[in-house]
């Protein structure tokens, strides 16, 4: 039997709590009659088409030269001699401070910047050309009026502490790299060149994959959405839906220190276009996931539920069962469970094209 990847199993989790309960009195998901709202098509037979997961070399050539830099360090590879230009990629510590003092977010240590490439605000980079490694500069800099990134800073005066440590070498292709230089990238079990290679091969395998099984399981239930005649969707599902969808706009939105409709407006949508667009499909997946797991005898019973929370909750760090169900209801995790019981029976009546 194919399994669910543990990575598309996370992704369904937000989608699936959605929907909560349905109409009928609030009854739960797994009590509802959902022949009233969705005929089933022929769900044991479905056939989808995906591309297969590769990695190209120049892909596995990039990651080796990133994860190679880390071994670089003033004494092992990197340029000390000269000092530093335009076009430059530097290792750097800084601390900035405002008013004296420290602010969150404006220290690191060991980071690397490439001199003209903007990452930092204006000033920052150009107050780094021509010094030597080594060497220690204080840059007075205002931070720009916005600054999303930390609306707090916005048209703040700020003074950077930045010692530049070395100059990183530039690589262009696996010939410039140097053993010994991977095997201080501080990998386990790296200690070539060729080792890196296969490092970096592996985690850009295994990423692949994850997005593979991801994207069979998307085409699985498309499919399986494609062949339901849905009737009219129950409305308190509906309102759950739209509710979760409005309240993780926001959540996504506070993050950058915008409003959640200039968030939206980066899909070209308003709020109340994103949510009326993708709050049917999370409630017609659930309907349907429901319906396969009434004919197939795969809904989740109290003892298994239980059996299910426990594991779940020790698994991803919780101290108990009742920590977790601060998240959502019992109900909540009931329908998760069982939408991966459905998308795994699924799974075994799906050709993959």
């Amino acid at each position: 039997m194919r399994r669910l990847g543990r990575g598309a199993a996370v992704a369904l989790l937000a989608v699936v709590l959605s929907a909560g309960c349905g109409s009928q009195k609030d009854l739960p998901l797994a009590q509802l009659d959902t022949d009233r709202y969705v005929t089933l098509g022929d769900y044991r037979n479905l056939s989808v088409t995906v591309e297969k997961p590769k990695v190209e070399d120049a892909e596995v050539v990039r990651t080796m030269l990133n994860l190679y830099r880390n071994g670089i360090s003033a004494e092992l590879g990197g340029i000390t001699d000269h000092a530093v230009a335009e076009g430059d990629t530097v290792n750097i510590d800084y601390a900035g401070t405002m008013n004296g003092e420290l602010f969150s977010n404006g220290s690191a240590a060991g980071a690397q910047l490439t001199i003209g490439s903007g990452s930092f605000i204006d000033g920052f980079e150009d107050g780094l050309i021509g010094v030597m490694p080594g060497e220690t500069v204080e840059l007075d800099l205002t931070f720009p009026d916005p600054y999303l990134n930390n609306p707090d800073l916005s048209g703040q005066a700020v003074v950077f502490t930045v010692t530049v440590n070395f100059i990183l070498p530039p690589l262009e292709s696996e010939a410039d790299l140097l053993d010994e230089v991977a095997a201080a990238a501080g990998l386990e079990e790296v200690s070539t060149v060729q080792e890196l290679r296969q490092y970096a091969y592996d985690s850009l395998n295994q990423n692949a994959q994850i997005q593979y099984e991801s994207n069979v399981q998307n085409a699985m239930i498309q499919e399986l959405l494609a062949q339901c005649d849905f009737k009219k969707l129950p409305e308190n599902m509906l309102e759950r839906s739209r509710q979760t969808l409005t309240e993780s706009l926001e959540q996504a939105a506070s993050r950058f220190g915008i409003s959640a409709e200039d968030f939206a407006s980066f899909n070209g949508m308003s709020i109340s276009d994103f949510v009326e667009t993708y709050a049917p499909d999370s409630v017609k997946q659930n309907l349907a996931m429901q319906a396969v797991a009434n004919k197939e005898g795969l809904n989740v019973s109290d003892e298994e539920l239980q059996t299910r929370l426990e594991d779940y909750a020790a698994k991803n760090g919780y101290a108990s069962v009742d920590e977790l169900l601060n998240d959502a209801s019992r109900e909540d995790y009931r329908n998760y469970f069982m939408t991966l019981k459905v998308l795994d029976f699924l799974a075994d009546h799906t050709k993959v094209n």
